[in-house]
């Protein structure tokens, strides 16, 4: 990911926060807005109740990662807020709960559904 493709400022927060949709499960809560962009920008909030600063950079490196490979729909504004048990998951089983959220959101590029799902 670049830099343009990443949520910096704490009004483009704000926005998500308090218009967009969300979608929960144990491990994440994703948050998403529509952006009238040609790109999706992504941005992470890994609180205190996670663990100290080595575990939630650590759970900020997984999901950047993890965003790194998933080919997503371009134009959405993204917020994933890691919860405390994300902490203890491991890095399959965080992709799982990521892709789970995008997957119901339908923020996965078709093609790549497809192909995921094996639908032809």
């Amino acid at each position: 990911m670049r830099g343009r493709e990443y949520l910096t400022k704490s009004e483009q927060y704000a926005l998500v926060y308090n218009k967009g949709s969300s979608w929960a499960n144990d491990l994440v809560v994703m948050k998403a807005l529509s952006n009238e962009l040609t790109f999706s920008r992504y941005g992470f909030s890994v609180g205190r109740r996670v663990g100290g600063a080595v575990v939630r950079n650590r759970v900020k490196r997984r999901l950047r990662e993890i965003l790194r490979v998933l080919p997503l729909e371009p134009g959405w504004d993204i917020i994933f807020i890691a919860r405390s048990n994300a902490a203890s998951a491991d890095f399959a089983g965080l992709k799982k709960s990521v892709h789970g959220l995008l997957s119901r959101a339908g923020l996965l590029t078709r093609e790549y559904e497809e192909a995921f799902l094996g639908i032809n």
